[in-house]
């Protein structure tokens, strides 16, 4: 796997934390936060994914009115409850 090299500042308590991190984990510091920034980055993309996707189905017109879905929900529920022993 191809690297580079990124320079971030943090405030001295958290360096501090991962210091004590990478010590009990044996790990290196450098390895935990490319695992953070990992985690953080794929969380994140997926937001965004899913945000634009939701912007494509409003342009699209591939949207539900809220009144309709929750009348829908209701009638489900209501069914639901009538079926109950």
């Amino acid at each position: 796997m191809n690297s580079t090299t990124m320079t971030i500042r943090v405030s001295e308590d958290l360096k501090e934390r991962l210091d004590r991190l990478a010590a009990d984990t044996r790990r290196s510091r450098s390895f935990l936060a490319a695992e953070a920034v990992e985690a953080y980055v794929a969380r994140e993309l997926a937001i965004v994914d899913g945000i634009n996707a939701g912007i494509d189905d409003v342009a699209g017109r591939r949207t539900v009115a809220h009144d309709d879905a929750m009348a829908e929900l209701k009638a489900v529920i209501d069914g639901a409850e009538r079926d109950e022993p």
